[in-house]
């Protein structure tokens, strides 16, 4: 990074890293590569004996350290299973007192039956990479034995690990980041793509860019007499390294590296296995491609491809073909550089599962103009440490589209910011990010600003994108973070109140509040035993489902309700409330399409409109599940077990929280049993119903025995704003008792209804307190004895007028349903 960038010498990592940040780039960690401590040396290699007398290959090698004080060669024996140096090679040494990362410390100690006073270490051992196959070789004529190795290696650097959005494509490279500390530091930038590039019309290769939507520019750059066994440098090597790139061929270090470098990938042919013309284009259905990994792809019509005269030899942006692989023999290589379509890319790599680093930056876009430069960098590297030399004439194909202006006005950074920036910020700090700036006014007399973007800047499109860049150059800090003024509280709206008190009403029950899944899927509906016609089948499926079984908006909070249910039951809970209160979807039978409006411009009224009315019904639903025991056993008495009338008192105690009273009586719907089924209706509305789950339900969802449910639409109850003060009556009440004999079919809901409404206003309340049917009654009758407490709100009541409102009562019941006054 200090190569491109007049850093001052006291600059620290940390220091980088804040500027990164200041600038909006997010930083990971900032990794300080000198935690070696004690004495870390060059050595040289002077002699090495194989050790045969073990399973795996082991050296006893005498190694070069420096010399003593007499000016004598001092030597080190060390212990060594590495094979990949020889006698004469420089190598790392760590000398016995030297901690490696990790705490690893190094001592003199006897193994496979010799001393061993040191260790030649890998970078990986010394933090400096991943690699751990073999031995840290340094190039010959580096160093000398004895020199301080931290610095050769580079273990005194940091690594700063950043997070880069998709939207900054440009910042996947020392280029992009070099300018960007650049602008956050107001040092001089030197840019690396600013290499010239010899002008050369010959063509080295014939292409052909037969798709120009995949394909915007095509560079080749030929080098000969390449030497295929030229080691790569030490100083790429490890700048490689430290990016989590393993070293492989001079060749492909050299395009990782130019890649690091500018931010574009490259790709090195065997120029002579090509045969023929090089055509760009997409892949035909049954075409195949054998990868670099050894795999034989089957191609898709979307992938694009590179082509000769025997098919296609590599997948373009992704991965090169191994028919034309750089090999040991590859004297003449052939570098690439391309702009891909960053869509196509995206796709094909997560079609063939193919992740890399130059996929990477493809699909979040490349700049166009620096391909040429990254042909003649990679070339001119191989020159000089391949000993190769370059061909005549370059390929460069291709008419990449030139970023389109932006205009807006000069003061809109400051109006979005609220901040009054100096004259000129915003020339200046899009010209900083490589924006060309024209200045101009109005005919209102505006002062405006027309940007056009670099090509490597493909993300400034608009106005906004405009906007922030200046507000992050000049500082997120800078704009004033103020509260926006709190507008006058309207308190909750009735709707709001109603929820919270029948969540507050559940709670105070007993009952455990969850928030299920949403989504459900047919099979559960089976489970449910719902009907092909019933109005809760209808639904709407989503596209991208989270799972493939539960694709679908629930209709019902019952599924949710009781995936939670199986769940705890599941955990060991046996004795079980829950409830929740959330939103369900019940879309129209031809329910309208979800009309195309377009992101230009504000929809017109009629868009919106037909939007509203494209969404399905979404009433807000409350359910409770139980099973188990409603009251556990004690000192204080036996437990009982949950039943259907604890579901419908749920029900009662929602509707008293929402301020309405439902009318209870018999119903039939699944997943109801349906002699145990309550409908609750407000008027003549039918809001829900409560009861004990059908015994079919219970055993095809493995619910315990006798689960019983309760479901009830809350915006189908009248919302009631008024809250009147309960009346205490300072009058004592009458207190009488009746008990009625009449038909076992009559509904014991409508038998209390009757007789309240005929015991008139005196009765203050009418409690049914038992039910019975046996010997002492006709077949076919029973006997329903309730409590009636009458009170006058205004004087004493009198017996006689107490006993004259039951007894209307009485004929009220006999009229309606033939009852008799039980003895």
């Amino acid at each position: 990074m200090a190569e491109h960038l007049e850093l001052p010498e006291e600059t620290t990592a940390e220091a980088l890293a804040e500027a990164f940040v200041r600038i909006g780039l997010e930083v990971e960690e900032v990794t300080h590569l000198s935690s070696v401590r004690g004495p870390l040396v060059v050595g040289r290699v002077a002699e090495i004996e194989e050790l045969t007398d073990f399973k795996k290959p082991i050296r006893y090698c005498q190694v070069e350290v420096g010399e003593d004080e007499s000016g004598e060669k001092r030597t080190q024996e060390i212990i060594c299973g590495a094979t990949n140096f020889r006698e004469g090679d420089l190598v790392v040494v760590a000398l016995p007192g030297t901690v490696l990362p990790g705490g690893f410390e190094i001592a003199e100690r006897k193994t496979y039956g010799r001393m061993s006073r040191g260790m030649i270490c890998s970078a990986k051992e010394l933090g400096i990479g991943e690699d751990h196959d073999g031995i840290l070789v340094l190039p010959s004529g580096s160093a000398d034995p004895g020199d301080d190795a931290v610095e050769l290696v580079g273990l005194d650097d940091a690594v700063i690990e950043l997070a880069i959005t998709p939207d900054r494509g440009y910042c996947f490279s020392v280029r992009g980041l070099a300018r960007e500390l650049s602008n956050a530091l107001e040092v001089p930038f030197g840019d690396p793509g600013s290499l010239p590039v010899p002008a050369d019309d010959r063509p080295s290769r014939s292409v052909e860019i037969a798709d120009p939507s995949a394909c915007s520019r095509f560079v080749f750059r030929r080098v000969t007499g390449v030497d295929p066994t030229a080691p790569t440098p030490w100083w790429m090597r490890r700048r490689l390294a430290l990016a989590g790139i393993r070293s492989i061929s001079l060749a492909v270090d050299i395009t990782n590296y130019v890649m690091l470098e500018l931010g574009q990938p490259l790709h090195a042919w065997d120029a002579t296995k090509l045969a023929g013309d090089i055509v760009v284009r997409r892949a035909k259905a049954g075409e195949k491609l054998t990868t670099l990994d050894d795999v034989e792809r089957e191609l898709d019509p979307d992938d694009v491809v590179i082509c000769d005269d025997s098919g296609p030899v590599s997948l373009a942006g992704v991965m090169g073909g191994a028919s034309t692989e750089i090999g040991s023999e590859t004297h003449d290589v052939l570098l690439e550089a391309a702009n891909w379509d960053p869509a196509s890319i995206a796709r094909m790599i997560r079609r063939h599962k193919l992740p890399s680093e130059a996929g990477k930056r493809f699909e979040r876009s490349v700049d166009p103009a620096v391909a040429p430069v990254a042909t003649e960098l990679a070339a001119q590297l191989l020159v000089r440490y391949g000993e190769g030399t370059i061909a005549q004439g370059r390929t460069d194909v291709g008419e990449p589209k030139a970023p389109a202006p932006v205009t807006m006005p000069l003061a809109l950074p400051d109006r979005i910011a609220g901040v009054n920036y100096e004259r000129g910020v915003t020339a200046r700090r899009l010209t900083q990010i490589g924006c060309r700036i024209e200045v101009s006014t109005s005919d209102e007399g505006v002062g405006l600003v027309t940007a056009t973007p670099p090509s490597w800047r493909p993300d400034l499109a608009q106005p906004a994108d405009l906007v922030e860049e200046v507000l992050r150059l000049e500082g997120y800090h800078t704009i004033p973070s103020v509260l926006p003024a709190a507008p006058p509280g309207r308190g909750l709206t009735p709707a709001q109140r109603r929820h919270r008190a029948v969540s507050r009403t559940l709670a105070h029950e007993g009952y455990v509040e969850v928030l299920p899944f949403p989504f459900t899927g047919p099979e559960v509906l089976d489970g449910l035993g719902i009907g092909a016609d019933d109005p809760r089948r209808r639904t709407l499926s989503l596209l991208n489902a989270l799972e493939s079984d539960r694709s679908e908006l629930s209709t019902t909070v019952l599924t949710g309700l009781i995936d939670a249910l199986k769940r705890n039951v599941a955990r060991g809970r046996r004795d079980l409330a829950l409830f929740h209160v959330g939103q369900v979807v019940q879309p129209a039978a031809e329910q309208p399409a979800v009309p195309r409006v377009g992101v230009s411009q504000r929809p017109s009224d009629a868009e919106i409109e037909a939007l509203h009315a494209s969404l399905p019904a979404q009433p807000t639903h409350v359910g409770v599940v139980l099973a188990g025991q409603r009251e556990h056993a004690g000192w204080w008495g036996k437990g009982r077990e949950v039943s259907w009338a604890d579901a419908v008192e749920a029900a009662r105690r929602v509707a008293a929280a929402a301020g309405v009273e439902l009318t209870i009586s018999a119903g039939d719907l699944a997943p109801w049993h349906p002699g145990r089924c309550a409908e609750l209706k407000v008027g003549d509305t039918v809001v829900g119903h409560a009861g004990e789950l059908h015994p079919k339900v219970v055993e095809a969802l493995g619910l315990p025995k006798r689960t019983c449910a309760m479901e009830l639409d809350l915006d189908a109850l009248p919302l009631t704003d008024d809250r009147p003060a309960p009346v205490v009556s300072a009058y004592p009440p009458v207190l009488l008792d009746i008990a009625l004999v009449v038909d076992a079919s009559v509904p014991s809901a409508e038998l209390v209804d009757t007789v309240r409404k005929g015991a008139g206003e005196l009765v203050e309340d009418v409690r049914l307190f038992d039910v019975y049917s046996g010997e002492q009654l006709e077949s076919g009758k029973k006997s329903l004895a309730m409590a009636l407490r009458f009170r006058a709100p205004d004087r004493t009541l009198k017996q006689d007028e107490a006993t004259e409102a039951r007894d209307a009562a009485v004929a009220a019941a006999e009229e309606r349903f033939g009852a008799t006054l039980r003895a």
